[in-house]
Protein backbone atom coordinates (compact mmCIF):
# COMPACT_ATOMS: atom_id res chain seq x y z
CA UNK A 1 0.00 0.00 0.00
CA UNK A 2 1.11 2.82 -1.15
CA UNK A 3 2.42 6.40 1.89
CA UNK A 4 -0.64 8.48 0.07
CA UNK A 5 -3.21 5.74 0.71
CA UNK A 6 -2.21 4.60 4.31
CA UNK A 7 -2.25 8.71 4.66
CA UNK A 8 -6.05 8.73 3.46
CA UNK A 9 -6.83 5.81 5.54
CA UNK A 10 -5.37 7.40 8.76
CA UNK A 11 -7.36 11.29 8.25
CA UNK A 12 -11.04 9.04 9.61
CA UNK A 13 -9.20 8.44 13.24
CA UNK A 14 -7.30 11.53 13.37
CA UNK A 15 -10.58 13.74 12.98
CA UNK A 16 -12.20 11.35 15.15
CA UNK A 17 -9.34 12.12 18.05
CA UNK A 18 -9.21 15.20 17.35
CA UNK A 19 -12.96 15.61 17.72
CA UNK A 20 -12.76 14.10 20.76
CA UNK A 21 -10.61 16.26 22.24
CA UNK A 22 -12.70 19.63 21.51
CA UNK A 23 -15.66 17.59 23.19
CA UNK A 24 -13.49 17.18 26.03
CA UNK A 25 -11.69 20.71 25.81
CA UNK A 26 -15.53 22.29 25.98
CA UNK A 27 -17.40 19.22 28.57
CA UNK A 28 -14.32 20.89 30.94
CA UNK A 29 -14.95 24.09 30.74
CA UNK A 30 -18.84 23.99 30.18
CA UNK A 31 -20.43 21.06 32.46
CA UNK A 32 -23.65 20.08 32.11
CA UNK A 33 -25.77 20.83 35.42
CA UNK A 34 -28.95 19.51 36.14
CA UNK A 35 -31.56 21.51 38.11
CA UNK A 36 -34.04 19.17 39.73
CA UNK A 37 -36.60 20.11 42.82
CA UNK A 38 -40.53 20.08 42.99
CA UNK A 39 -42.65 22.70 41.60
CA UNK A 40 -42.41 26.35 43.21
CA UNK A 41 -38.71 25.78 45.22
CA UNK A 42 -37.46 28.82 42.87
CA UNK A 43 -34.77 26.28 40.36
CA UNK A 44 -35.82 28.79 37.74
CA UNK A 45 -35.09 31.87 39.51
CA UNK A 46 -31.83 30.23 40.74
CA UNK A 47 -31.09 29.50 37.53
CA UNK A 48 -31.67 32.91 36.48
CA UNK A 49 -29.08 34.29 38.95
CA UNK A 50 -26.57 31.85 38.07
CA UNK A 51 -26.64 32.47 34.27
CA UNK A 52 -26.76 36.33 35.00
CA UNK A 53 -30.10 36.56 33.22
CA UNK A 54 -33.11 38.76 34.71
CA UNK A 55 -35.87 37.66 36.45
CA UNK A 56 -38.94 36.52 34.78
CA UNK A 57 -42.07 37.15 36.44
CA UNK A 58 -43.97 34.57 35.18
CA UNK A 59 -41.90 31.63 34.98
CA UNK A 60 -44.28 28.47 34.03
CA UNK A 61 -42.57 25.10 34.24
CA UNK A 62 -45.59 23.46 34.40
CA UNK A 63 -46.01 20.85 31.45
CA UNK A 64 -43.33 22.28 29.67
CA UNK A 65 -41.67 19.23 27.32
CA UNK A 66 -38.55 21.20 26.15
CA UNK A 67 -35.42 21.28 29.30
CA UNK A 68 -34.46 24.99 29.49
CA UNK A 69 -30.74 25.37 28.98
CA UNK A 70 -28.52 28.35 29.84
CA UNK A 71 -24.84 29.14 29.58
CA UNK A 72 -22.84 31.02 32.49
CA UNK A 73 -19.44 32.30 30.92
CA UNK A 74 -16.83 34.19 33.13
CA UNK A 75 -13.88 36.23 32.04
CA UNK A 76 -12.17 32.85 31.38
CA UNK A 77 -15.09 31.38 28.73
CA UNK A 78 -15.75 29.13 31.59
CA UNK A 79 -19.05 28.28 33.21
CA UNK A 80 -22.29 25.72 33.01
CA UNK A 81 -24.96 24.40 30.89
CA UNK A 82 -27.58 24.51 33.41
CA UNK A 83 -30.78 21.86 32.38
CA UNK A 84 -34.04 22.16 34.33
CA UNK A 85 -36.20 19.66 34.84
CA UNK A 86 -39.96 20.34 34.69
CA UNK A 87 -41.44 20.17 38.70
CA UNK A 88 -44.53 18.98 37.35
CA UNK A 89 -46.94 16.69 35.58
CA UNK A 90 -45.49 13.46 36.18
CA UNK A 91 -44.95 12.20 32.34
CA UNK A 92 -42.95 14.94 31.26
CA UNK A 93 -40.91 14.99 34.77
CA UNK A 94 -39.85 11.57 34.70
CA UNK A 95 -38.73 11.99 30.74
CA UNK A 96 -36.77 14.34 32.17
CA UNK A 97 -35.21 12.56 34.72
CA UNK A 98 -34.32 9.88 32.45
CA UNK A 99 -33.00 12.41 29.40
CA UNK A 100 -30.69 14.36 32.23
CA UNK A 101 -29.67 11.22 34.21
CA UNK A 102 -29.47 8.03 31.40
CA UNK A 103 -29.78 9.25 27.79
CA UNK A 104 -27.38 12.48 28.20
CA UNK A 105 -25.99 12.00 31.55
CA UNK A 106 -24.78 15.36 33.42
CA UNK A 107 -21.91 16.43 35.10
CA UNK A 108 -23.45 17.81 38.03
CA UNK A 109 -26.58 18.05 40.28
CA UNK A 110 -28.37 21.01 41.65
CA UNK A 111 -31.15 19.42 43.74
CA UNK A 112 -33.63 22.63 45.38
CA UNK A 113 -35.58 22.59 48.07
CA UNK A 114 -37.89 25.19 50.28
CA UNK A 115 -37.83 23.68 53.63
CA UNK A 116 -41.56 23.22 53.16
CA UNK A 117 -42.22 26.87 51.42
CA UNK A 118 -42.42 26.27 47.95
CA UNK A 119 -44.86 28.48 46.88
CA UNK A 120 -48.26 26.97 45.60
CA UNK A 121 -49.49 26.28 42.20
CA UNK A 122 -52.94 26.46 41.14
CA UNK A 123 -54.32 24.03 38.62
CA UNK A 124 -54.83 25.04 35.06
CA UNK A 125 -58.01 27.02 34.73
CA UNK A 126 -58.38 27.43 38.25
CA UNK A 127 -58.15 31.10 39.81
CA UNK A 128 -58.01 32.63 43.35
CA UNK A 129 -55.54 32.03 46.64
CA UNK A 130 -53.53 28.58 47.02
CA UNK A 131 -53.51 26.69 50.13
CA UNK A 132 -50.44 25.59 51.02
CA UNK A 133 -50.03 23.19 54.03
CA UNK A 134 -46.26 22.92 55.11
CA UNK A 135 -45.77 19.16 56.31
CA UNK A 136 -47.62 18.73 53.40
CA UNK A 137 -45.10 20.68 50.69
CA UNK A 138 -42.11 18.35 53.17
CA UNK A 139 -43.76 16.02 52.85
CA UNK A 140 -43.60 16.09 48.98
CA UNK A 141 -40.38 17.56 49.05
CA UNK A 142 -39.11 14.02 50.13
CA UNK A 143 -40.98 12.16 47.97
CA UNK A 144 -39.41 14.35 45.14
CA UNK A 145 -36.15 13.56 46.58
CA UNK A 146 -36.47 10.43 46.59
CA UNK A 147 -37.41 9.63 42.76
CA UNK A 148 -34.20 11.78 41.96
CA UNK A 149 -32.30 10.53 43.90
CA UNK A 150 -32.33 6.90 42.48
CA UNK A 151 -31.47 8.47 39.12
CA UNK A 152 -28.68 9.77 40.24
CA UNK A 153 -27.35 6.60 42.36
CA UNK A 154 -27.91 4.53 39.05
CA UNK A 155 -26.16 7.19 36.86
CA UNK A 156 -22.92 6.92 39.36
CA UNK A 157 -22.25 3.40 38.99
CA UNK A 158 -22.54 3.21 35.36
CA UNK A 159 -19.73 5.82 34.92
CA UNK A 160 -16.74 4.06 33.49
CA UNK A 161 -14.47 6.75 34.32
CA UNK A 162 -13.92 8.52 37.62
CA UNK A 163 -15.91 12.16 36.92
CA UNK A 164 -17.34 14.57 39.71
CA UNK A 165 -20.89 14.48 40.58
CA UNK A 166 -21.90 16.59 43.41
CA UNK A 167 -25.52 16.85 44.64
CA UNK A 168 -25.66 20.16 46.32
CA UNK A 169 -29.14 20.36 48.05
CA UNK A 170 -29.88 23.93 47.96
CA UNK A 171 -31.74 25.16 50.42
CA UNK A 172 -33.44 28.72 48.78
CA UNK A 173 -35.90 30.58 50.23
CA UNK A 174 -34.06 31.38 53.56
CA UNK A 175 -35.45 34.41 54.04
CA UNK A 176 -38.46 32.84 55.20
CA UNK A 177 -36.98 30.94 58.10
CA UNK A 178 -34.23 33.17 59.76
CA UNK A 179 -36.08 33.36 62.38
CA UNK A 180 -36.59 29.72 63.11
CA UNK A 181 -34.90 27.83 66.33
CA UNK A 182 -31.59 27.36 64.96
CA UNK A 183 -32.04 29.35 61.54
CA UNK A 184 -30.34 29.02 58.59
CA UNK A 185 -27.58 26.31 60.03
CA UNK A 186 -30.36 23.97 61.83
CA UNK A 187 -31.96 24.08 58.42
CA UNK A 188 -29.22 22.97 56.31
CA UNK A 189 -28.29 20.60 58.78
CA UNK A 190 -31.83 19.07 58.49
CA UNK A 191 -30.89 18.60 54.93
CA UNK A 192 -27.52 17.17 55.69
CA UNK A 193 -26.47 13.46 55.28
CA UNK A 194 -26.13 12.13 58.94
CA UNK A 195 -28.49 14.45 60.20
CA UNK A 196 -30.58 11.72 61.47
CA UNK A 197 -33.54 13.27 59.50
CA UNK A 198 -35.92 11.96 56.90
CA UNK A 199 -33.94 13.93 54.39
CA UNK A 200 -31.02 13.07 55.54
CA UNK A 201 -31.62 9.66 55.94
CA UNK A 202 -32.48 9.07 52.05
CA UNK A 203 -29.18 11.17 51.10
CA UNK A 204 -27.04 8.44 53.24
CA UNK A 205 -29.07 6.04 51.25
CA UNK A 206 -27.93 7.61 48.00
CA UNK A 207 -23.70 7.78 48.99
CA UNK A 208 -24.45 3.90 49.63
CA UNK A 209 -26.02 3.16 46.41
CA UNK A 210 -23.80 5.05 44.39
CA UNK A 211 -20.68 4.36 46.64
CA UNK A 212 -18.89 7.27 48.36
CA UNK A 213 -16.15 7.60 45.80
CA UNK A 214 -18.13 8.65 43.04
CA UNK A 215 -20.31 11.58 44.89
CA UNK A 216 -19.90 14.50 46.16
CA UNK A 217 -22.62 16.05 48.30
CA UNK A 218 -23.00 19.27 49.55
CA UNK A 219 -25.61 21.36 51.69
CA UNK A 220 -25.91 25.35 50.81
CA UNK A 221 -28.37 28.06 51.45
CA UNK A 222 -29.58 30.39 48.33
CA UNK A 223 -31.67 32.80 48.17
CA UNK A 224 -32.54 34.01 44.39
CA UNK A 225 -35.22 36.40 45.47
CA UNK A 226 -36.17 39.04 47.91
CA UNK A 227 -39.61 39.93 48.54
CA UNK A 228 -40.87 43.31 50.00
CA UNK A 229 -39.82 43.49 53.78
CA UNK A 230 -37.65 40.94 53.31
CA UNK A 231 -35.28 40.43 56.66
CA UNK A 232 -32.40 39.26 54.41
CA UNK A 233 -30.45 42.08 52.45
CA UNK A 234 -29.10 41.98 49.10
CA UNK A 235 -25.66 41.85 50.27
CA UNK A 236 -26.47 38.40 52.37
CA UNK A 237 -28.31 37.60 49.03
CA UNK A 238 -25.40 37.88 46.96
CA UNK A 239 -23.20 36.15 49.52
CA UNK A 240 -25.13 32.48 49.49
CA UNK A 241 -25.30 32.95 45.53
CA UNK A 242 -21.56 33.51 45.42
CA UNK A 243 -20.81 30.75 47.82
CA UNK A 244 -23.00 28.22 45.62
CA UNK A 245 -21.18 29.70 42.32
CA UNK A 246 -17.73 29.30 44.09
CA UNK A 247 -18.31 25.56 44.83
CA UNK A 248 -19.80 24.87 41.78
CA UNK A 249 -16.34 26.19 40.62
CA UNK A 250 -14.08 23.99 42.72
CA UNK A 251 -15.98 20.60 41.79
CA UNK A 252 -16.14 21.32 38.32
CA UNK A 253 -12.17 22.39 38.13
CA UNK A 254 -12.27 26.19 37.83
CA UNK A 255 -10.60 27.26 40.78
Amino acid sequence: MSDSRRGLRTVPSTLARGRDRVTGVFQHRYPTVAVTGMTGVGKTELVDHLAGRPRRDDPSEAGSAVMERRVRRDRRLRGFRFRVVPGENAATRLGALDEVFHDDPVDGVLHVVANGHATGRRPAGTTGAVEVDREEQLARELEDWTVTAHRIASMAVRRPRPTWLVVVVVVTKVDLFLDEPGGIDEVVRSYSPGSGTPFGDRLDELRALAGAAKLSIDVLPACSRLDPGSPLSAKQRDAYLAALEARMGQLAGHV
